[in-house]
């Protein structure tokens, strides 16, 4: 089954990496209440401001105390009206990679692309914020990755459905739904640090706040000035005007 396994991933096509994301793209999805459940989040998608990928916000609340690590991926089909996430369908393939093996962090080309977990880490605490650049996702229609028609679905460890949404068109000059997305409704994590842009996932989240990547200083780098030598010129100076007054 091993050997299987591995002769599987060295035929996989690895996903491209996306260079045309549409320009100013942003996709929302929220998950809806649910009763007898406290899972409230939300996943924001934005083109990376190159069109390398798509940068995603995630934030979560409310995971269940048992049944973790929780796990979440864009799935291949919208939630259907009677909001069952079964009706979601599988994970987001295009290039038919499949679920066995599971995803290599370490070569996310390799995993599906709506394998979003698989690939920047699992949710392990109740209260999860994350950001993260996805080199591998799209948000041009013309592109097997898109995925601004389908939806995301939240997962016990055991693959359990627990919460989906679908993506809703929130780019400047769009046409959101009656009564849609306010940007001020969506649940925020506690703290937003800033990111940096380098493509790399930023630490995972605990408690409720983002950990931000080591921060990349901006101060430049401290430069020599004259001031010690003028200091030295200035005290030998002074030292051969003192021997001058003694002879």
């Amino acid at each position: 089954m091993a050997a299987a396994a591995t002769a599987q991933s060295s035929a996989v096509q690895p996903a491209p990496v996306i260079t045309d994301s549409t320009p100013g793209a942003h996709f929302v999805g929220v998950l809806p209440h649910k009763a007898n459940s406290n899972l409230s989040g939300s996943i924001s998608a934005v083109s990376a401001p190159d069109g390398k990928g798509v940068r995603f916000t995630v934030s979560f609340a409310g995971l269940p105390a048992e049944g973790g690590p929780f796990m979440y991926h864009i799935h291949a089909k919208p939630v259907p009206t009677d909001g069952n996430c079964t009706g979601t369908a599988a994970h987001l393939d295009p290039y038919l990679r499949g679920e066995v093996p599971i995803c290599d962090a370490t070569k996310p080309e390799t995993c599906q692309t709506g394998d979003l977990s698989g690939k920047f880490g699992n949710m392990t605490e109740q209260s999860w914020s994350q950001e993260y650049i996805d080199p591998y996702s799209s948000l041009n229609k013309a592109d097997p990755s898109y995925f601004g028609n389908l939806s995301f679905v939240v997962h016990l460890h055991n693959k359990t459905r627990i919460g989906c949404a679908n993506f809703t068109d929130m780019s400047p000059g769009s046409d959101h739904p009656s009564g849609g997305i306010s940007s001020g409704s969506l649940p925020k994590p506690t703290e937003m640090p800033t990111y940096n842009t380098s493509g790399s996932p930023s630490a995972s989240a605990t408690g409720g706040s983002p950990v931000p990547p080591t921060p990349t200083s901006s101060t430049p780098p401290a430069q020599f000035t004259n001031a010690a030598a003028s200091v030295v010129g200035g005290s030998a100076a002074l030292l051969v005007a003192a021997i001058a007054l003694v002879l």
